[in-house]
């Protein structure tokens, strides 16, 4: 079974190298070439509808679903972005609010510092004069006790300076 296929190689193979050899390359125009063409014909006509207008269709939902996605994302970048406009906003408003209210309760407590000093004054003031009243009691008291024991001191203080007694 070889032997004639190896026949038919080493008929060939001289033929083959003359060919070669030559350097051109000649081609037949016979019928081959029609069969081919109707082949590649028949082939396409059969794998266009078979291969090629799915892929097409499988390329083109791609596509549309690439733009659909990149629509939905740029809407979701706007709706960020407002989103975030309306939260600065809210946030600036939150911010006014809070330094107004802090505006408001320093004030409160100011004022209700300065009641509370003033009352402390008053407090003190009264404190003081009751004091001072106090002491100009205690003054009076002392100076009337005084009048009272002046002559038995005088008395004393001259006799001990005389060094007698005096009556």
């Amino acid at each position: 079974m070889t032997a004639p296929l190896l026949a038919s190689c080493q008929a060939s193979a001289p033929a083959l190298l003359g060919m070669a050899g030559g350097g051109g390359v000649t081609i037949d125009f016979d019928k081959s070439l029609f069969v081919q063409l109707a082949l590649f014909t028949a082939l396409l006509v059969v794998m266009k509808p078979l291969l090629v207008d799915p892929m097409l269709r499988i390329f083109e939902a791609r596509e549309k679903r690439t733009d659909g996605e990149r629509a939905s994302a740029r809407e979701m970048e706007e709706k960020a972005g407002e989103l975030l406009k309306r939260y600065e906003t809210e946030l600036g408003e939150v911010r006014r609010v809070a330094a107004e209210e802090r505006e408001r309760t320093r004030a409160e407590l100011a004022k209700l510092e300065a009641e509370m000093l003033a009352e402390a004054h008053q407090a003190v003031g009264r404190i003081v004069e009751e004091g001072r009243a106090a002491m100009r009691r205690e003054a009076e008291r002392a100076r009337s006790q005084l009048a009272e024991q002046s002559p038995a001191l005088v008395r004393e203080v001259a006799s001990t300076v005389l060094g007698r007694e005096v009556h």
